[in-house]
C-alpha cells in the first residue's frame, strides 16, 4: 500500500508545483503587459506573434466571463442566504477574468524570436525552446491542422519523430533538425525529435528574417 501511495503523492506534488508556477507566471505576465514591459530583445532580434488562431476565442471567453460576474452575483444574492457567499463568488469571478487576461498577456509578451544565433520558440510562459541555427537543416512554411487541441503533441512519421507546438490546433512553420534533439517541456525533457513544428502569425516574415542569418544553413519553403 505504501508503494502505491508514494508515486501518487509524488505526482500530486508535481501537479501542485506546476499549478503554483503557472499562477505566478500568469500574474507576472499580467503585470508586465499592463505596465507595457515587453520581453527584452537583443540587438538584431525580431519578434513574431502567434496569437492569431486563439485571439477571437480568448476575446469571447473574457467577454462572457465579465458578463457572468454580475449575473452570478444576482443569483447568489437571491438564492444563498449567506452574505460571504456573494464575496466568494465575486472573488472567483474576478480571478477567472484576470486569469484569462493573464493567459492572453503571457502570449503577447512572450513571442517567438529570430536572432543572429538561433530561433527561440515560445508558447506563453510555459514553453521556451531554443534552437541554434547550427542545429537547423531547413525551415519551411506549411500550414497544418493538428489532431488535438493540446499545445504539445508528438507525432511519429515513419522513422521520424515530430514535436508539434501548436496554437489553436495548427502550425505554420516546420523546423527540420540536423540530428535528433531533445527539448525541455513543461512535463520534462522530450524524447529526441527530428523536426519541430510551430505556429507563427507571419510565417513568411519569420522565414525572411531567418534567411538573413548566414548560420541557418539550408533554409527552404
Amino acid at each position: 500500500m505504501t508503494e502505491t501511495k508514494a508515486p501518487t503523492g509524488a505526482r500530486m506534488g508535481t501537479l501542485l508545483r506546476r499549478a503554483a508556477a503557472m499562477e505566478v507566471a500568469m500574474w507576472r505576465s499580467l503585470f508586465r503587459w499592463a505596465l507595457r514591459r515587453p520581453l527584452r530583445l537583443a540587438p538584431g532580434d525580431e519578434p513574431f506573434g502567434y496569437l492569431g488562431p486563439v485571439k477571437p476565442i480568448l476575446g469571447v471567453l473574457i467577454g462572457l466571463s465579465v458578463v457572468e460576474i454580475p449575473v452570478l452575483d444576482l443569483i447568489v444574492a437571491n438564492v444563498v442566504p449567506w452574505t460571504p457567499a456573494r464575496w466568494i463568488a465575486l472573488g472567483l469571478g474576478v480571478w477567472g477574468v484576470l486569469w484569462m487576461v493573464g493567459l492572453y498577456a503571457g502570449m503577447r509578451i512572450h513571442p517567438h524570436v529570430v536572432g543572429d544565433r538561433g530561433l527561440r520558440v515560445r508558447a506563453g510562459s510555459d514553453i521556451d525552446v531554443w534552437i541554434p541555427w547550427t542545429d537547423v537543416q531547413a525551415l519551411r512554411k506549411r500550414h497544418r491542422s493538428l489532431p488535438s487541441s493540446r499545445s504539445v503533441q508528438v507525432e511519429q512519421e515513419g522513422d521520424r519523430r515530430v514535436l508539434c507546438l501548436g496554437v489553436g490546433s495548427q502550425t505554420s512553420v516546420d523546423v527540420v533538425l540536423r540530428r535528433p534533439t531533445t527539448f525541455d517541456l513543461p512535463k520534462g525533457r522530450s524524447e529526441p525529435v527530428d523536426e519541430l513544428r510551430l505556429h507563427a502569425d507571419d510565417p513568411d516574415g519569420l522565414l525572411r528574417s531567418a534567411r538573413g542569418t548566414p548560420t541557418t544553413g539550408a533554409v527552404s519553403r
